[in-house]
């Protein structure tokens, strides 16, 4: 594949306007799939979760998930959407091997939510409203694994193994209007709006929003146009976008392609393209279709969708509390600066870091140990963060801290050892025997013995060279095993290098 040529993003938006689209895929965590009863869960072996129905299977007949119905007239609610009192399921006819139906059930002209908004803010300062076209409600396809080749992408693979466990999970599709005016934020504006996205999904708690998994998936539409044209220049739609960072880098990699493309005379092709997450680029997929390629027709086995009236504000009572505010009111109430907030939210934190707080813990700890320490493991065995230990323990590890039991360095041994399945804080603690030895006459003899063996440390310490106590600290701490309060050694160095004659 022939490397593109790209310009410089500065000069891309000296030239052309970028007009912004995007598609979020929610995966709903209902305990069954759409439309039959197999279990909707990830990690299962291959093919276990399928039955007649979700394979396309002659006699298999859906019926909805009122779970689903649910969560989607929750979401749709969330966006700012009004909820439509009769929406119905339509046929999406195309071949693919993933989707053993031949058509995928989903929404065409009458979606169950439309006409939404969700205003976000930017790291500037500067808020954006994105308008939201609909929010339809679909069963998700099969995955395929192309085995052979070096991209791990269809071309060159010597064989691909399909696995239709994800066939047939509920999904809702979120589909904003056109994003103007986005300009040198368009890479960021991506990122934050998917963002909001998925924080809206997980305070609702319809999904497990872990986009590692596929839960929250992005397709980036990018187009651009000569500046002052007014005219809409021809997008493409990047597909299955599974990070933050990814839909930022994504965006901004299309821009400077198509810019680069557009300047020398050529044109762009619609259609879809794939985001290579290890060169951060883009490759053609297939020439982008138009709805009247599928064939939609409504599913003759299925009725409409007409929710209560009732019934829908019932649901509106139970929405949480919109991101925006809740931002506003954490900052207020942990008093922390915009850019230590936005770091918690950047790394995905907020959720542990808020309940690590509830647990008792102070908010200077609790973003110090989740943002150190833990998202250091974290990444290092390459696992989300949360996942690692709960924030009860964190907030008994902070409060073992602040007692003065245990040192940082010892924390963090104490940690390991929770994280390593041996108890919680006090447990690991007394199993491994890592408090601070707080026994002051334990701590003299062994500056006694420190000093004895140092004498001219003792001597630069009487001269007034406070700094040479930092031999004796050391020592000290090493006979001690690190289980003692450096501070207290400090302190007790001096007392007794003050009274040795």
């Amino acid at each position: 594949m022939a490397k593109a040529e790209l310009m410089d993003y500065d000069k891309a938006l000296e030239l052309f306007e970028p007009v912004l689209g995007f598609e979020v895929h929610v995966e709903l965590n209902t305990k069954t799939k759409m439309f039959c009863g197999c279990a909707n869960e990830f990690g299962s072996g291959a093919n276990t979760n399928t039955c007649p129905t979700c394979l396309g299977l002659p006699g298999g007949l859906p019926q909805v998930n009122k779970k689903a119905i649910e969560s989607s007239i929750r979401l749709g609610l969330a966006l700012g959407c009004e909820i439509a009192e009769s929406s119905r399921f339509a046929r999406k006819n195309y071949f693919y091997p993933d989707t053993a139906k031949n058509f995928q059930t989903s929404q065409y002209d009458e979606p169950i939510a439309f006409e939404g908004a969700v205003t976000i803010e930017l790291e500037s300062g500067r808020t954006i409203t994105v308008d939201i076209e609909r929010a339809h409600m679909e069963e998700d396809a099969g995955k395929l694994t192309h085995v052979g080749g070096a991209t791990g992408r269809i071309q060159g693979a010597d064989y691909s193994l399909v696995d239709y466990n994800r066939g047939g999970v509920p999904l809702v599709e979120i589909v904003t209007k056109m994003i103007e005016g986005a300009e040198h934020d368009a890479p960021e504006i991506g990122r934050v709006y998917v963002h909001t996205i998925r924080d809206i999904v997980k305070a609702l708690g319809v999904s497990n929003a872990r986009m590692e998994e596929g839960n929250v998936r992005c397709d980036a539409n990018v187009s651009l146009r000569p500046r002052g044209s007014g005219k809409l220049g021809t997008r493409t739609e990047t597909k299955n976008v599974n990070s933050l960072r990814s839909v930022e880098r994504a965006v901004r990699y299309e821009i400077q392609r198509q810019a680069a493309i557009l300047a020398a005379g050529g044109t762009i092709v619609q259609e879809t393209r794939h985001w290579h997450e290890d060169t951060g680029t883009t490759s053609a997929g297939r020439p982008k279709s138009d709805a009247d390629d599928y064939r939609y027709f409504p599913e003759p086995d299925l009725v409409p969708v007409a929710p209560a009236r009732e019934w829908v504000d019932e649901l509106r009572g139970t929405l949480p509390e919109q991101p925006s505010l809740r931002r506003k009111r954490l900052i207020e109430a942990w008093g922390f600066t915009q850019l230590e907030f936005q770091d918690i939210a950047n790394a995905d934190l907020l959720d542990e870091v808020e309940a690590t707080i509830a647990a008792g813990a102070t908010p200077a700890a609790a973003r110090k140990w989740w943002s150190g320490e833990i998202a250091r493991l974290a990444n290092a065995q390459g696992v989300p963060a949360g996942t690692l230990v709960s924030p009860e323990h964190v907030a008994q590890l902070a409060g073992l801290v602040e007692a003065g039991t245990l040192t940082d360095r010892l924390a963090r041994q104490v940690l390991e050892g929770v994280i390593a399945g041996e108890g919680s804080p006090q447990q690991v603690v007394d199993a491994r025997g890592l408090a601070v030895v707080s026994d002051d006459g334990a701590l003299i003899a062994a500056i006694d013995e420190a000093l004895a063996a140092q004498p001219d440390v003792l001597a630069k310490i009487r001269d007034g060279k406070v700094q040479a106590a930092g031999a004796v600290i050391g020592a000290v701490m090493k006979a001690m095993k690190g289980q003692a309060d450096a501070a207290r050694v400090r302190e007790l160095v001096l007392e007794r290098a003050g009274s040795a004659e």
